[in-house]
């Protein structure tokens, strides 16, 4: 079993509320002033973390105008976009890292990002980010994994647009490398992505195959996938998030407003605290309870040798009288002296030869 992971305050495990990362991505739509507001409304929420992108689009893309270089999905948000304009568009300047991450960590978060190449961790290097995450289309480049791994800092990676056999090939990258603390997020790599191709299933098998910690990058619209998730085993959520979704933004359509992820991680604490263990015993509070369970009353006025039938004896609350095991027993046999209508019925009020059989 995977040891707690532990990044700087807070501990990633099961036995910990779900660690919440909030993606700001290109939602700053280059404003550094809006960036710093991102900041302070996640802090609002109550999410543990912060997360960039540290890229340029020269070290994500080539300026190419050949067919390959444009997103030809006209399902895409980005539909017809050349991927050079796209990234320029989206890129966060590395020179607003340090104070987006020096003011989320005076809000209590831990701030960090995902590198794209070997010159981003490098940069976070020197701005010694805690942990790092690589995304799920950088989640087969040998290259920057093994950079990120020698860090020896906790890495958590998405699995998006990759099978398992490339899974377990990354994975054996990043311990060869120097990566002893990892966690896996199920990922589906569309933007949004619909309930029906998110597979929450799948995270339990991540967990078992890879021994590792897992959790989600959701990229659903709403709430409800990551509360599934938690109940799944899900210890870390990751969730795209804007000031307000009508500013636009290269991911906005997909993000949450601050509302929302408040709600996500209040909804997905009570959910790790409503998971519990597996338990039969009653609480304390459910001890007190036990007097509103059913039991046998005498609910009309009879006089001693009455016999009991199904018109004088009831199942009723509160719990005070004769278990309702014992109704077909009690019936037919007669009253050992005047009973008051709402008199819990107990052995001594019934007089027969049976009542011991």
């Amino acid at each position: 079993m995977f040891q707690p992971i532990q990044v700087a305050q807070y501990t990633i495990s099961p036995d910990h509320r779900p660690f919440v990362i909030a993606e700001m991505s290109g939602n700053h739509n280059q404003s550094l002033e809006r960036a710093l507001e991102i900041v302070d409304a996640v802090a609002d929420t109550g999410a543990q973390a912060l997360k960039l992108q540290t890229y340029t689009p020269d070290t994500i893309t080539f300026n190419g105008s050949s067919e390959e270089f444009y997103i030809r999905d006209n399902n895409s948000l980005w539909a017809d976009k050349n991927l050079y304009k796209l990234y320029k568009e989206a890129y966060t300047p590395w020179e607003w890292h340090k104070p987006i991450f020096e003011h989320a960590r005076k809000r209590g978060m831990i701030a960090f990002s995902s590198p794209f190449d070997t010159t981003a961790v490098d940069f976070l290097e020197s701005l010694d980010v805690p942990l790092y995450k690589i995304a799920s289309f950088e989640n087969t480049d040998h290259i920057l994994l093994k950079k990120v791994a020698q860090t020896g800092k906790p890495v958590i990676m998405s699995t998006g647009v990759a099978s398992v056999a490339d899974l377990e090939e990354s994975v054996r990258v990043l311990r060869q490398n120097g990566c002893r603390d990892l966690v896996l997020l199920k990922c589906t790599s569309t933007y949004p992505a619909s309930p029906e191709s998110t597979n929450l299933l799948t995270i339990p098998h991540l967990r078992d195959l890879f021994d590792v910690p897992v959790g989600l990058s959701d990229h659903t619209m709403g709430i409800g996938a990551a509360i599934a998730a938690v109940a799944l085993g899900a210890v870390v959520l990751e969730k795209h998030v804007t000031l307000r979704r009508a500013d636009g933004g290269v991911d906005s359509a997909f993000s949450l407003e601050p509302d929302e992820l408040k709600s996500l991680v209040v909804e997905t604490e009570r959910a790790f605290l409503a998971m519990g263990r597996v338990n039969y015993t009653l609480s304390p509070k459910e001890q007190n309870s036990l007097q509103f369970k059913r039991s046998l009353y005498v609910v009309q006025d009879m006089k001693a040798g009455e016999p009991f039938t199904p018109a004088n004896v009831r199942s009723i609350r509160p719990a005070n009288g004769l278990h309702t095991r014992y109704y077909e027993q009690v019936l037919g046999q007669t009253a050992s002296r005047d009973i008051q209508a709402g008199t819990a019925l107990s052995w001594e009020l019934l007089k027969s030869d049976r009542v011991n059989e």
